[in-house]
């Protein structure tokens, strides 16, 4: 027991046997020391008055300074000065015993310039339980906070779309139309000032200029005149693509073009240049967007993108406001010549009527001596020919025969050589609307036919049946089958005849289905009659 007891107290006198504790402790501290350098986050120990007390590879890495140069240094080497209220905050959470978990922060690299960064902040303790420091851990969230941006730009960008989508669309009218593009298009761009020079059909046809502006008034542009399809603005009126321009004056297209050799005097002061070119869906180029400011390179990517996806936008307005303002047009004038038709035939139909009553009561005083059939057989087909002119004149037809109006309708494309147009079907009456509306779609197919389809050439053939379908109200049931043409291919888009008779069924509580079939267009449709 004594032997034992002493040699256990010679061995704990022995220098060179080292405790068990002491080596776990230094293997930990080690191991620490390890996983500290080898960590990808920055790792920094300072005191709680900003002295820094260690730092590892990984804040080299991030902030730019060897531990040489850092360490000793105050922690506000890295902090900007408009965040260092931020340190003050972190060092009374610190001496609360506080964890700070996650708090996300701008520090300044040695370079000067700003790295987003995420901070995990904990206090460190002496063995009595004080506060003398802190450990902090910082991981870089550049690329995070970079993709947020992105979505935050992207997510505000289709919110611009969606505004300026809503705002057009709400209206036909094509001046409010080019106003409120012009107006939107310029403050998200970011421009002094904005135009929009757009093409204009006259009644007779013939094309003009005209334009609206935003964040100017219209006297700095009036004395100037329309823009000259110079070689700055050539690619943009002939819809050649986006001009993007830091410095417009250092394009080699400007001031080529005399008397000016650039702007005028007295022209508003243009160095950003931004120009987007309008082109309709047929590729008509209805006009330009330009965008102008004082300083150069006030025009980003992003800018030229947004501005690019508004021009497109307003191309689709522009179309539908063009169209409503072709069919107002015909309506009035449609309306006009109804008028006239009818006041023409009723004042035809009274003379008639007073003419044949006149000859009526003379044939009747002349014929007094003649046998009475022959003065039956007289009067009979004067009955007649008033008969006839009644239903010739009449200006609203109660009822016309499907049969005779789609004869009528399709004469013009089956008139010469061999029939081949066959129609079948009972003779369902139809309204003057639904003749109307029948006969718009009958000439549209029938035009489409002749120019690509079944009677585009001699041996194609339209076979044309119709009947009543049973349904809760009743239903013509139209097939237009085509046969003996060139073989048919789907179209990538809806035309412009497919989407009027679509429309105007709709319109009508109709229905139309188009089958593209290789030997043939077939149509099938409905029309409540």
């Amino acid at each position: 027991m004594n032997d034992l007891s002493q040699g256990g107290a010679d061995a704990c006198n022995d220098p060179g046997v080292i405790d068990i504790k002491q080596e776990s402790a230094l293997e930990a501290a080690l191991l620490l020391a390890a996983i500290v350098e080898s960590s990808d986050d920055a790792i920094v120990s300072k005191l709680l008055d900003g002295t820094i007390t260690s730092w590892n590879g990984a804040a080299e890495r991030l902030f730019g300074y060897r531990p040489q140069e850092i360490i000793g240094q105050s922690i506000l080497t890295l902090i900007p000065d408009d965040r260092r209220s931020e340190e003050t905050d972190i060092i009374d959470r610190l001496r609360r015993g506080e964890r700070v978990e996650h708090f996300e922060t701008k520090r300044r690299h040695k370079s000067g310039r700003l790295i987003d960064i995420s901070l995990t902040i904990s206090p460190i303790r002496r063995p009595d339980g004080a506060i003398v420091g802190a450990s902090k851990i910082a991981r870089d969230i550049t690329q995070k906070k970079q993709a947020e941006e992105l979505l935050h730009r992207q997510a505000g960008r289709l919110e611009i779309l969606n505004r300026v989508a809503r705002i057009i669309s709400q209206d036909l009218d094509l001046e409010r139309i080019v106003q409120a593009v012009t107006d939107e298009a310029t403050a998200l761009s970011g421009a002094q000032f904005g135009a929009f020079f757009y093409n204009v059909l006259d009644a007779e046809g013939e094309s003009y200029v005209l334009y609206a502006l935003s964040g100017v008034p219209r006297e700095a542009f009036d004395k100037f005149g329309m823009p000259r399809n110079t070689a700055v603005f050539a690619p943009t009126f002939e819809g050649r693509g986006i001009i993007r321009s830091a410095d417009i004056r250092k394009d080699p297209r400007y001031g080529l073009n005399t008397p000016h050799k650039g702007m005028p005097e007295g022209h508003l002061p243009v160095v950003s240049y931004l120009a987007v070119p309008v082109i309709s869906s047929s590729g008509e180029v209805i006009g330009g967007l330009f965008f102008g400011h004082a300083e150069p390179d006030r025009f980003a990517p992003e800018t030229e993108a947004l501005i690019a996806a508004i021009a497109g936008q307003a191309a689709v307005a522009i179309d539908n406001a063009r169209l409503h303002s072709a069919a107002q047009t015909e309506i009035v004038n449609r309306k006009a010549a109804e008028d006239a038709r009818e006041l023409l035939l009723h004042e035809v139909k009274h003379r008639v009527k007073n003419t044949l009553a006149t000859i009526q009561a003379l044939a009747s005083q002349t014929l007094k001596g003649t046998p009475p059939t022959e003065k039956e057989a007289f009067i009979s087909r004067l009955h007649s020919l008033s008969g006839a002119h009644d239903l010739l004149t009449l200006s609203d037809w109660q009822e016309i025969g499907i049969a005779a109006l789609a004869q009528r309708s399709l004469a013009a494309f089956s008139a010469k050589g061999a029939p081949r147009v066959f129609f079948e079907g009972p003779d369902v009456g139809l309204s003057a609307n639904k003749a109307l509306l029948l006969t718009m779609v009958l000439h549209e197919l029938g035009t489409n036919a002749v120019k690509y389809g079944a009677l585009s050439v001699e041996q194609g053939q339209v076979a044309i049946t119709w009947c009543l379908a049973e349904a809760d109200r009743p239903t013509l049931r139209l097939e237009w089958c085509e046969s003996g043409g060139p073989p048919v291919v789907a179209p990538s888009h809806r035309g412009f005849g497919s989407r009027m008779i679509a429309a105007a069924l709709h319109g009508s509580d109709g229905h139309v289905a188009f089958d593209y079939r290789p030997e043939g267009l077939l149509l099938t449709l409905d029309l409540v009659v």
